[in-house]
């Protein structure tokens, strides 16, 4: 059975996609960046706040989805500098360093809005064997 989860963000409608998707003991998060409800950025010019701010939002995605960041097997975050590199991963290593996901990042060009640092979309497979 699928589940589509929407977060009401304006580019959902717009661009035809939903912030995950849950199928069987399977969650995919969209690429998401650090946006609030109305799609402003959140953390302006800061890499750490970008990334913290991301990790949260698709933390709430996947609560929606009836699964928690215990259950991401694979993180990809694009960022547009390497330069920021330490201050992600160590937003990424507050949420991940006990979980410890297949990760990957890549350095992009751009994001789809200006000022956006980084994105990053995951993949969580339920273990059903603890329920």
């Amino acid at each position: 059975m699928r589940n589509n989860i929407s977060t009401g963000t304006p580019w959902e409608k717009r661009v035809g996609y939903s912030r995950a998707v849950r199928v069987s003991n399977m969650a995919f998060v969209a690429g998401t960046l650090s946006t609030d409800d109305d799609g402003n950025l959140v953390g302006v010019g800061d890499a750490y706040a970008q990334t913290a701010h991301i990790l949260r939002r698709i933390g709430q995605a996947l609560d929606r989805a009836g699964m928690s960041m215990r259950d991401v097997v694979r993180t990809r975050m694009y960022i547009t500098d390497f330069a920021h590199e330490q201050d992600i991963a160590r937003a990424h290593a507050e949420v991940f360093a006990d979980i410890r996901p297949a990760a990957t990042m890549v350095a992009v060009s751009a994001l789809a809005m200006p000022y956006a640092l980084i994105e990053i979309e995951v993949d969580a497979v339920r273990d059903t064997s603890r329920d």
